[in-house]
């Protein structure tokens, strides 16, 4: 079957009117703008309530496949509580002089840092995989290899076993997040767009907290089923998300940039219940997703990894890279640290348990708590800025706490718990939670893959350099910092501060197209909330292409497609 790509040439001089016959009639051509045009005059008038009446199977399937992301929000749960459980420490652990078994600080540093290496590995797979086979065969595949991978945490007879299951398992760990993301924005309209890349952070929310409860669950027992049914449980997820993915549509702008233009109409179509919305017209979102990318490819020069650092997409992955290292470089490890400080308040038992099943409680309400922040109008940007002033005050606060003296050491500790919960909620009611809106639209179309991968990557570098400082900082054998930790981690959020408000943008509001503009212009960040964009300018025809009048040539291109 032929398919058409319709990608924009720009020819002639205001001195010479003669331009080439277009090889396709211009009506055409203006029709299609006409109609992206339309498209995108619709989705900015949109309100919440409208997008959701519109896009209800959209917000259903991009749920679905975000659910994947609470699978590695579970693990992270067992993986740093495990070592309080005798039974654990019986299997994988060494006999201490004190004759108690304790799994080595060597082989908790990299179970906890197998995973992190596992995803990079994913996340770069999923960069040249995703693009090029779509988001449903590369998820399948991940679900049906995580299964397998199930069997070996399950089963796993040594230490080295588990961490070599943590590896294998963070592959597709990887890949879930970038995926995620990625599908969340380009399946639904600008209203929507925000709040469902928001909750993959909800997602990992209660993965977190069905972990930890069930640890908690098993406190009664004192056999090899104390860890097994944990890792047992994982299996849940797979399956019921695999059969949801079969089903699932396909992303449109992953089929529009494949020149699949029927395909992602007959996707758009299994998105949306055009029924309730009369002005709602196929032709003219396709058309409007076709103008990006066309847009995209007249101002950047490829889609592999070597061109996410290219031009004016530097920038944007630049920011992205950014955004996700500011979740680990405001605190986050340190706040990990909240069942410990209660432990050292005399809180032993199941209680700490019970104050670390709130803090991943409130992970998952402020996901709530940001949507309606943004509801209310305030925009990712602000959010991120205020998020992180309030941060850095919450990271000082515990430092001070610090200078409490010894005889007080029990209300300090308890301070400390009670101060991390407090920067929890302050996290996810905006780093945590924002980061992951801001990722997946900042990026461009044609590079969000690979771009969302690459943030994520670095994300997991930084998690792993966390992972091996904090334990020194906090543990008593070592630097002792303790509350002093506060310090460090404060200064690092202020230097994060600093970084956003000259760097990253508002993207709220706008469409692709429009954020491609005002990238390719070099907008400062603090300025494009204000500044005025039209993508669909005459003027910006000539700035994109190569002629002097702005006049538009159009060429079709045929593709044979099995």
């Amino acid at each position: 079957m032929a398919s058409h790509v319709y990608s924009l040439e720009y020819e002639g001089t205001r001195e010479n009117e003669n331009v080439k016959v277009p090889s396709i009639e211009e009506k055409q051509v203006n029709n299609m703008f006409a109609n992206a045009a339309s498209a995108t005059a619709k989705e900015h008038k949109m309100t919440l309530l409208e997008g959701i009446k519109l896009y209800p199977k959209a917000i259903g399937w991009s749920i679905l496949i975000s659910s994947c992301c609470a699978m590695e929000g579970y693990d992270v749960s067992l993986v740093g509580n495990f070592y309080a459980f005798e039974p654990f420490n019986r299997k994988y652990g060494v006999l201490g002089s004190d004759g108690t078994y304790q799994v080595p600080a060597r082989w908790q540093s990299g179970l906890s840092n197998g995973a992190q290496c596992g995803q990079i590995l994913g996340l770069i797979l999923n960069g040249l995989c995703t693009e090029r086979y779509g988001y449903r065969p590369v998820l399948m595949v991940c679900l049906i290899w995580l299964m397998g991978v199930i069997t070996i945490f399950f089963c796993a007879p040594n230490i080295q076993t588990l961490l070599a299951a943590e590896i294998l398992a963070g592959i597709p760990w990887g890949v879930f997040q970038s995926i995620a993301i990625n599908y969340a924005s380009e399946v639904c309209p600008i209203p929507l767009r925000g709040y469902l890349t928001c909750y993959a952070n909800f997602c990992w929310g209660w993965g977190q907290l069905i972990g930890i409860g069930v640890i908690r669950s098993m406190f009664d027992r004192d056999d090899q089923w104390a860890y097994r049914i944990p890792y047992g449980v994982q299996w849940v997820w797979p399956p019921i998300i695999l059969v949801g993915v079969i089903f699932a549509p396909e992303s449109p702008w992953w089929l529009v940039r494949k020149n699949r233009i029927e395909d992602a109409k007959r996707s758009l179509i299994r998105l949306t219940s055009a029924k309730r919305n009369p002005d709602f017209d196929v032709d003219e979102t396709i058309d409007m997703i076709r103008h990006t990318t066309e847009l995209e490819k007249e101002i950047t020069s490829g889609a592999s990894y070597l061109d996410c650092f290219k031009g004016i997409d530097l920038r944007r992955t630049e920011i992205v890279c950014a955004i996700w290292a500011i979740q680990n470089l405001s605190g986050n490890t340190f706040s990990n640290y909240s069942t410990y400080f209660f432990k050292q308040a005399g809180l032993d038992g199941t209680i700490a348990y019970d104050f670390a099943m709130g803090q991943y409680g409130i992970n998952m309400a402020g996901t709530f708590g940001a949507w309606a922040l943004m509801a209310l109008g305030l925009g990712r940007r602000k959010l991120l800025l205020f998020g992180l002033v309030g941060l850095s005050i919450s990271l000082f606060v515990m430092g001070f706490i610090g200078l409490v003296p010894d005889e007080h050491r029990h209300a300090a500790s308890l301070a400390t718990g009670t101060m991390m919960l407090v920067w929890a909620v302050n996290y996810q009611l905006s780093v945590g939670t924002i980061a992951y809106s801001l990722v997946g639209e900042i990026s461009s179309r044609r590079l969000a893959i690979k771009t969302v991968a690459l943030g994520r990557a670095a994300y997991n570098v930084v998690a792993i350099i966390n992972n091996v400082l904090t334990p020194y900082m906090i543990n008593p054998t070592a630097w002792n910092w303790g509350n002093y930790a506060g310090f460090f981690w404060g200064g690092s959020c202020l230097l994060c501060l600093v970084y956003t408000y000259f760097r990253v943008p508002e993207p709220a509001g706008r469409t692709f197209a429009e954020l491609d503009i005002l990238f390719e212009r070099r907008i400062s960040a603090r300025k494009f909330a204000t500044t005025d964009v039209n993508a669909f300018d005459p003027t910006l025809r000539h700035h994109f292409g190569g002629g002097k009048d702005g006049s538009a040539h159009v060429e079709e291109k045929e593709t044979q497609s099995a």
